[in-house]
């Protein structure tokens, strides 16, 4: 693991130089997720490619050290992470709510729930972060490519030590970048290879599909979070694929669809709904058993602010005071509600005031609540799977019902809307329920960075206050990035179900699909509709999933059964799951051979494994580096071109082929990967 930079040593970290770097990649990753979040609905992880370019940059200035890199990417981490607001807004165009993305409320949502997102997550340090074990699989990956990146910068009393040091750091993760870039452009870019591969067939009336996908960063996040996480997933994904496609698919009528369309329209309109219900319970029993550690962290954080002449707590201790804390969310819940009573001013004119500030109040009362609870949540997964693979838009569909449920329950009880004009009366919950998770979302999103980066700076000796600045100055920048890139995108392509201007076309709109996940359940809530039965049976899942992991632990052992990761393994694609539990297998094989070899030479296992465990660590970072650059260049190339696949070599004829040559050379990788980890020390 990285070298902690000692307290008693005191190294520039939040520098003017380091924030406007940081801002500048900020714009640039910003812009990038956003395309790719509306066009795929998926978003990367910022921190480690900022991380790269920040010890570029900054290696050639006087000065530079490891701190300093890592409040860059703290602050440009924001970007891959806030950009997840993108799940949920474009749905008040597809309601006809908004023409557009006004800039002042866009940034506001951004800016207000990035930086709650930010305050919620400090009382959590301790517990998730210092005294936790949780893997934060981008948060080691980032530490060890920081501390490579320091120790070829520095001046080593010895030459000779120097360049071993850096030849065993960055040449691995030079090696596993090279690899995991050349694959994601064949794939991604060119089109040589296809990025995941999925075989269905008909078991009787079910269907049934095997799949993965060919991400080699994913594979490197896996071999992180290590074989209780991997497997923990992969029940989910047997849970989801091997007995709930297969059943509704047997019982439910085909309609004209293909085995496959059927079987994935089913696991996307059913089937993740009981994901999204045992990850809403095991995040529920999650804060259950945080709630004491948690309550003693806040307690601390007070002590340390009334302590007077007491001893100040060690440099790398230092989180932002407790008053400070509390003002800041309290001068951001003020705010929230002048920007919710603006929103439902401008939708409803005639509403009566007292109906308008109740329901104002208790949209803001919900979010900032819900929101703690939530940001405890994802800095929980995050810290289990990594912020790239931690189900945001899950955690997005379990507070759009709840916040739907809510407001109807106000409907219920009063006849608040019953003077305003019908088709406002009909599309004003909507909308607001609509806003209200925004606001959840931009806290969930920035709570899962939060946390990760809060573990690099841990392990490389950061001071925790500095880093927290740092993210809230880049939810700002990218608050005030998101709402004009939205707008160009939205006049350029459309979204599917919004288009600006007639006569466009449709099939080249951005397809936004979380954002009309989350547009069809509020309607599904409000029309009665919704799949209450699916969000029951994963609840009732989850409970009994608590029950085991409870009885194993009491039991003793290693042997766990994280239910939050079950959950994600039903609610995410097996083309993500699956790369994810190949790397956790990777690493549970290696271990096992690590482990023989040491006794068959008669040594310790920690002594003996110390460079191979080493190595891995520093190629599965590779992987995730090397597969999230090129992630950053395709988009921009793919945002300029205004095509899809601008670098394709082959067409779509060659998709079979790619298929199987992708296949091949995925697992070849993998090999490698072992092999090279289990290499002699010499060698």
């Amino acid at each position: 693991m990285s070298h902690r930079i000692p307290d008693a040593v005191r190294l520039p970290e939040l520098t003017l130089r380091g924030v406007l770097l940081g801002a500048a990649i900020t714009l640039l990753f910003t812009a990038s997720n956003v395309y790719l979040g509306l066009k795929v609905g998926l978003t990367f992880a910022s921190a480690i490619p900022a991380a790269v370019i920040s010890m570029a940059v900054l290696c050639r200035l006087p000065g530079a050290n490891k701190l300093e890199n890592n409040m860059v990417q703290t602050q440009a981490s924001a970007a891959g992470t806030l950009s997840a607001i993108i799940f949920v807004l474009p749905g008040l165009l597809m309601i006809g709510y908004w023409q557009g993305f006004p800039f002042w409320q866009t940034s506001a949502i951004c800016a207000i729930g990035g930086i709650l997102g930010v305050l919620y997550t400090i009382p959590l340090r301790r517990v998730m972060v210092v005294q936790s074990d949780l893997p934060y699989p981008e948060g080691i990956a980032a530490a060890e490519i920081l501390e490579v990146g320091s120790q070829a910068t520095q001046r080593a009393e010895s030459a000779r030590e120097s360049a071993r040091r850096e030849q065993t750091g960055a040449g691995e993760i030079a090696l596993g970048a090279g690899v995991a870039a050349a694959f994601a452009f064949a794939s991604g870019g060119l089109r040589l290879l296809a990025e995941s591969i999925s075989v269905w067939f008909a078991v009787g009336r079910s269907a049934v599909q095997l799949a993965t996908g060919f991400s080699l960063a994913l594979v490197g996040a896996g071999y992180l979070v290590g074989i209780v996480g991997g497997i923990a997933m992969l029940i989910g994904t047997l849970i989801a694929w091997g007995i709930a496609v297969p059943w509704l698919t047997a019982i439910t009528p085909a309609a004209g669809q293909g085995l496959a369309a059927a079987g994935m329209a089913l696991w996307s309109e059913k089937v993740r709904f009981i994901g999204a219900g045992t990850i809403g319970i095991a995040a529920l029993w999650t804060l259950a058993t945080l709630f004491k550690p948690m309550l003693q962290g806040i307690r601390a954080s007070f002590g340390a602010m009334r302590g007077g002449t007491a001893a100040r707590p060690p440099r790398r201790e230092q989180d932002l005071p407790a008053g400070l804390l509390l003002g800041l969310a309290a001068l951001l819940l003020v705010l929230l509600t002048l920007v919710f009573a603006h929103f439902l001013h401008q939708a409803a004119p005639t509403l009566a005031a007292a109906w308008l500030w109740t329901l104002t109040l208790g949209c803001v009362l919900f979010a900032g609540v819900f929101g703690f609870l939530i940001a405890a949540a994802c800095g929980y997964m995050a810290g289990l799977v990594g912020s790239s693979s931690s189900p945001i838009s899950g955690i997005g569909i379990v507070a759009v019902i709840l916040v739907s449920l809510m407001l109807l329950g106000f409907g219920a009880v009063s006849d608040a809307f019953a003077s305003l004009d019908p088709a406002i009366a009909q599309r004003l919950p909507t909308a607001l329920a609509l806003f209200v998770t925004s606001v959840i979302l931009a806290v969930a999103a920035i709570a899962n960075d939060n946390l990760q980066d809060l573990k690099t700076g841990y392990l490389v000796g950061a001071t925790p206050w500095r880093q927290q600045v740092a993210l809230m100055i880049g939810c700002v920048v990218g608050a005030l990035v998101i709402p004009p890139v939205l707008s160009l995108l939205y006049h350029a392509y459309g979204f599917a179900g919004a288009m600006p201007r007639p006569g466009m076309d449709p099939s080249q709109a951005l397809g936004a699909p979380q954002a009309s996940l989350m547009t069809a359940i509020v309607r599904g809530v409000f029309d009665h509709d919704l799949e209450w039965g699916m969000l029951g049976i994963g609840l009732a899942l989850g409970a009994m999933l608590i029950g085991v992991d409870e009885l194993l632990r009491r039991r003793g052992g290693s042997a766990r059964l994280p239910v939050l990761a079950v959950g994600i393994g039903i609610y995410l694609p097996p083309s993500i799951i699956m790369p994810l539990v190949i790397g956790a297998v990777i690493g549970w094989l290696i271990e096992r051979r690590l482990r023989a070899r040491a006794r068959a030479c008669g040594v310790e296992l920690t002594t003996y494994a110390e460079r191979p465990r080493r190595r891995g660590v520093l190629l599965a970072s590779g992987l995730i580096v090397g597969e999230s650059l090129v992630g950053v260049v395709l988009a921009g190339v793919i945002g300029l071109s205004g095509s899809p696949a601008p670098l394709a070599l082959v067409g779509a004829g060659f998709a079979g082929t790619a298929k199987w040559l992708g296949l091949l050379i995925f697992v070849l990788v993998c090999l490698g990967f072992y092999r090279r980890v289990l290499r002699p020390h010499g060698a």
